[in-house]
This record gives structure tokens, sequence and C-alpha cells, in this order.
């Protein structure tokens, strides 16, 4: 009769490996049950400023009689006639006022919609924690195909 790792095709772990890899299980396990906020993973670190590419690419239009005025400056367009600049999420904004916002932060100043960075390290951390959420909504739709 084949043991567990034969019958699952899987290696055991190598004496020199196996404290390392039961630190990683217990990480693991700690992230998956919530023991760690996102801010203490994060350092306390703020989110960076929008890539300088997509920024250059926001689409531009200009501003129209029955245009309502700008969310962040909060003047009227006639008084301000600047481009307006439409963020991903349809938010549009002045272009003297939403130029600044990006260059200190990657997200609309509205809804909080997040533009891509330059900053590998954010943008990995925000697919870590997007992989994470499905798992946890495949979780719950197994469970409740199960249970339900």
């Amino acid at each position: 009769m084949a043991d567990y790792f034969e019958e699952m095709g899987w290696e055991p772990v190598a004496l020199d490996q196996t404290q390392r890899h039961q630190t990683m299980l217990m990480v693991r396990a700690l992230l998956d049950h919530g023991f760690f906020p996102d801010e203490m993973l994060q350092g306390g670190r703020l989110a960076p400023p929008a890539s300088k590419e997509v920024v250059r690419n926001l689409q531009e239009r200009m501003p129209t009689p029955e245009d309502e005025s700008c969310a962040i400056c909060l003047k009227p367009n006639s008084d301000h006639p600047d481009i307006f600049k439409v963020l991903p999420c349809s938010h549009e904004f002045h272009q003297a006022c939403i130029l600044p916002w990006l260059n200190q932060t990657n997200s609309c100043p509205l809804c909080r919609y997040e533009l891509k960075t330059d900053d590998a390290e954010y943008e990995e951390r925000k697919k870590f924690l997007q992989r994470q959420k499905e798992r946890e909504e495949e979780l719950e739709g197994l469970h409740n195909s199960m249970f339900g």
C-alpha cells in the first residue's frame, strides 16, 4: 500500500528545509485567518503615486456649459476653463486639480478606484490580496454548494 506522499505524487520536505517550511505554514495560516491587518503587512506605507504612463494616457476633454463643478476645487467651470481629465472610473476633474493628486496617490478622490502604479512591490501586493479574496469567495461558494 502506498503512503500519503506517494499517493499524492509529492516529495517530503527535506530535513534541512523543515523549519523554514513549518514557519511558512504558520505564517500562511495566520494570514488566512486575518491575524495581520493589511496596514501591518504594508508597514504603514501609503499608496504610491499613479503610474506616469497611466496619467499621461488619461482621456481629456474640454468643459461644456452643462458641466458641474470639479469635485476637488468646487469652482464652477465658467470660472475655471481648464481641460478635464477622465479617470478609468469615469470621474472627471480639472487637469490642474487631479494631476497633483495623482502625483501623491494612485486612487480616484471620489470612489477610491486604484490606478496602476510604477511600484512593482505594491502591484504584487495588490495581486496577492486579490488572489486571497478570490480564494475566499471560491471556498465560500464551495461551502454553500455543499451545505447550502
